[in-house]
């Protein structure tokens, strides 16, 4: 009866301690994440980053504190268009392709929605960055 208690006892789950990513220096909101930036911790944050690969080469949307765990919302792909850049409006639905220069009231990445002021007729619309910075109107 002692060796099933002994055995029972043993078989508790016991919480594991997992690594957590954080920065080694403060790293500003627009700062692009290098791999010397980050080392791994011992402990478990919930929505905490466990892999410093997955971070580097994205931007950080907030700043970022020397200890402090880096959580997934903390960071993003690198903006392609700042904001008041000088950017392409690209219409299109074919046969009909239409292109026009704005200006850029907000910053995104590839796949953001932004809002853009069409130089020419100083009308505001929105459209979605292209991964080569163009913005596509829909």
């Amino acid at each position: 009866m002692r060796f099933l208690i002994l055995i029972a006892s043993l078989l508790v789950p016991v919480a594991a301690i997992a690594d957590t990513v954080v920065p080694t220096r403060t790293i500003r909101a627009k700062e692009i994440i290098a791999a010397n930036d980050l080392e791994t911790k011992p402990q478990k944050v919930a929505g905490g980053v466990s892999d410093p690969e997955v971070l580097v080469g994205l931007e950080a949307r907030v700043a970022l504190y020397p200890g402090r765990p880096i959580r997934a919302t903390d960071v993003g792909p690198p903006a392609l268009v700042d904001r008041n850049d000088l950017v392409v409006l690209i219409f299109d639905r074919q046969p009909l392709s239409i292109t026009a220069e704005g200006r850029a009231l907000g910053r995104g990445a590839a796949g953001d929605r932004i809002r853009v002021m069409n130089l020419s007729s100083r009308t505001t619309i929105s459209g979605v960055v292209r991964p080569d910075g163009n913005i596509e109107v829909k």
